[in-house]
């Protein structure tokens, strides 16, 4: 049997702008799931604070 190899996927990396984080919130909104609207916020709660850890240490504020 081959085995399949996986890599954690943290979507926190990948939520940039204010415009990626408004767009997968809207699509969780659109399932009407309480428990993913929730887990959601706290994505978005991550890569808000990855964003301000990034722009806090960026050499001369870039």
């Amino acid at each position: 049997m081959t085995k399949t190899f996986t890599q954690i996927w943290n979507v926190a990396e990948h939520l940039e702008t204010e415009e990626d984080m408004a767009a997968y919130l809207e699509a969780a909104l659109e399932e009407h799931d309480p428990a993913l609207v929730t887990a959601v916020l706290g994505d978005i709660a991550r890569a808000k604070g990855m964003m301000q850890t990034a722009m806090e240490t960026a050499p001369d504020g870039q």
